[in-house]
């Protein structure tokens, strides 16, 4: 009978409340990545996926918010044999002769304690494996974890793992949020606000169509978070000219003049008190309190931590120009308005289904409507 490995996701901390959310999320993007799975359901803390491939699964489900790390893993009861065993045999077999192992086991034991298993498995391994040289290791210092979690009944053993990306699941806060992507810290300020659970509207603004396609890349790896399989993105060029601190603070305040135009509640705004000066946000806070609106400002929280979101969506070969951008002084710069009711005669709306590589949709979409 063949073994079944199933795809385990440990909710993190902030989401430990929301399991039935993000148990409808799990559903659904593996649906719109055309994951078949047999059932997707609630093991005490964790979620366990049985799914027809689990490595592409567990892919398509990393790309949610709300998970502290996912795992690839086989079950068996929560039984101190039985999990001694099956650590031995699975994670046995993943070793490579010389490493430096260590077994971890973490949840709920009944009747023996975890570090019990933790010492009864290293010594079995030890044992059974004495042909691969294997030696155990130390917290701070070992070349591969085995790692292990119980539930009430079951234990998972970790053939895989990987890091989620935190935050809480997608549109918990149900009123959606119209968000602007312009530039690559916009970017990351609409990755963060998708990741603090906001349901979003993204619209795309630009100053030359030479930018076009490196916006097209920056959001072809946004829309997969978004967790919906169709999504409507509304394009406006604002003619300002792409150079010099004023300039980019003007073209910064027009966008905020295209979104407070939208009837959406919430307005998501990539300013942050580490880069902008205080006169700035506070003069864009008061604009959209005029407008009874409700700001959305995500990157507030946000440190040296904006560079990790921005590999995240595959912004590495962009950390130059967003250093750029956060390293500019807007001190001294006065505030401008420009009138964008010529912006909004260059508006174009496309529909896009999300797919694997939607550059060149985007772009294709943007010419037909141009």
């Amino acid at each position: 009978m063949k073994e079944i490995s199933y795809v385990v996701v440990f909710p993190n901390i902030f989401s430990k409340n929301k399991i039935p959310l993000l148990i409808t999320n799990i559903k659904k993007i593996l649906k719109i990545k055309k994951q078949k799975f047999k059932s997707v359901k609630r093991d005490n803390d964790v979620i366990l996926v049985d799914a027809n491939d689990p490595v592409f699964a567990s892919s398509a489900i990393n790309l949610l918010f709300g998970i502290q790390k996912i795992a690839i893993a086989r079950q068996t009861k929560n039984e101190f044999q039985n999990i001694v065993s099956e650590i031995t045999s699975i994670g046995g077999n993943l070793l490579l002769k010389g490493e430096k192992f260590l077994v971890k086991v973490e949840g709920a034991s009944k009747g023996f304690l975890t570090k019990d298993v933790e010492i009864a498995t290293t010594s079995s391994i030890i044992e059974k494996k004495q042909n691969l040289g294997a030696f155990p290791g130390t917290d701070e210092n070992y070349d591969k974890l085995l790692y292990t979690y119980l539930t009430k009944n079951n234990a998972y053993v970790c053939i895989f793992s990987d890091k989620g990306n935190g935050g809480i699941p997608n549109e918990i806060q149900k009123e959606k949020t119209i968000c602007a992507v312009y530039d690559e810290l916009s970017a990351v300020s609409c990755f963060e606000t998708i990741k603090q659970g906001n349901d979003v509207k993204i619209i795309v603004c630009y100053r030359q169509k030479s930018e076009l396609m490196n916006l097209a890349k920056m959001i072809n790896q946004i829309l997969p978070r978004l967790v919906q399989d169709n999504v409507e993105l509304e394009f406006f060029e604002i003619k300002i000219k792409p150079t010099g601190i004023k300039n980019y603070l003007i073209y910064v305040n027009s966008i905020l003049q295209i979104m407070l135009q939208y009837s959406n509640i919430r307005i998501s705004i990539a300013l942050s008190p580490l880069i902008f000066s205080s006169k700035f946000i506070d003069n864009s806070l008061k604009q959209i309190f005029e407008k009874k609106k409700i700001p959305i400002m995500p990157l507030a929280g946000v440190d040296s931590n904006l560079f990790n979101d921005a590999k995240e969506i595959g912004l590495e070969r962009n950390l130059k120009k967003l250093e750029n951008l956060v390293s500019m002084s807007t001190n001294e710069v006065p505030i401008h308005v420009k009138k964008v009711e010529s912006s909004f005669k260059t508006k174009k709306t496309i529909s896009i289904i999300v797919g694997p590589n939607n550059v060149h949709d985007i772009l294709d979409s943007f010419e037909e409507n141009h």
